[in-house]
């Protein structure tokens, strides 16, 4: 009889640990469950609620951007031409000026950056200034000097395009509108915009030179290359980069599938049961395993008259 009670006894402490170990299998199940299904954050605004924006004073950019392409003293006879090097950090903007006038932008990425320009007719300095998320600017890049040589015959007047943005952004699934200057150059003009995420360029037509609105609604949010070109009635092309943002968190789903750890859409860290799923049945099989082995062994030493314990 003392046999059999700790032979019950111990049978009561493999289910106690069996029912532990389920129990923090569905722990660790319960907040992935959770945060799949649970109610999406609500959105804000929302009534009666007060919302307040700032930023926080930053010292402005202290290292400057370098121009390496093209090289000083470099002469063309056709536009665009492309200015590229080197930049100090991935969030600053780069702005390009051309005799002092905004001539184009591009975001900094992997420490370098690139982009395309017109120029002037005869000589053109070129330099590259950083500007931080606050707008504020650093110090000027080595200045650059190129000619340009317009070849047509009969030009005297060549279009060009202009912005008083450098950036502009926009919620993605909303439109994002951008003032485009447009002057010289003879109409009719034929203007293209392309807004750099792989969608059909804008085309459209315009009699008079003056301001217009280029207008788009991007699908994901980004940093877009945004190249606007404008050709007047003589062939004579015009052309602007500027840099278009969809505003937002970038998705991870291609980095890392829809499944892991961090979901990119929600901002919620999700615990994986599928894990959980597969230990379960494992660990309950190893138990009874175990414990069947050795009831096997008390078994044996009773038939040969040994004692179990």
């Amino acid at each position: 009889m003392h046999y059999i009670k700790t032979l019950h006894k111990k049978s009561s402490n493999y289910i106690a640990r069996i029912g532990s170990l389920l129990a923090v299998m569905l722990l660790l199940a319960v907040p992935s469950i959770t945060s799949a299904q649970g109610a999406p954050p609500p959105e804000n605004p929302q009534d009666g609620a007060i919302g307040m924006q700032g930023s926080i004073p930053a010292p402005p950019p202290s290292q400057a951007a370098t121009i390496t392409v093209p090289a000083n003293g470099a002469s063309f006879g056709a536009t665009p031409i492309t200015v590229s090097g080197l930049c100090p950090n991935d969030d600053y903007l780069i702005k390009l000026f051309r005799n002092n006038i905004f001539s184009g932008s591009v975001q900094c990425e992997d420490g370098s950056y690139s982009l395309e320009t017109d120029l002037f007719i005869g000589e053109n300095e070129l330099v590259a200034r950083v500007f931080d998320a606050l707008d504020q600017a650093g110090p000027d890049s080595n200045v650059v000097i190129v000619q340009f040589e317009d070849d047509s015959p009969g030009v005297v007047d060549r279009p060009s395009l202009s912005s008083n943005f450098a950036r502009r952004g926009a919620n993605p699934g909303s439109t994002l509108s951008w003032p485009i200057s447009l002057t010289g150059g003879q109409g009719p003009y034929a203007i293209s915009a392309d807004w750099g995420d792989g969608s059909s360029p804008d085309l459209f037509t315009r009699d008079n030179p003056g301001t217009f609105d280029i207008e788009h609604i991007y699908d994901r949010p980004g940093v877009y290359n945004i190249v606007i070109k404008a050709t007047d009635a003589n062939g004579n092309t015009a052309f602007l980069q500027l840099s278009g943002v969809a505003n937002g968190p970038l998705s991870q789903t291609d980095v890392s599938g829809p499944d892991a750890g961090l979901d990119a859409s929600s901002g919620q860290i999700r615990i994986l049961w599928q894990p959980a799923a597969i230990l379960v049945p494992f660990i309950i099989s190893t138990f009874w395993l175990g414990k069947k082995y050795e009831l096997k062994r008390l078994r044996d030493k009773i038939e040969r008259g040994e004692r179990p314990f």
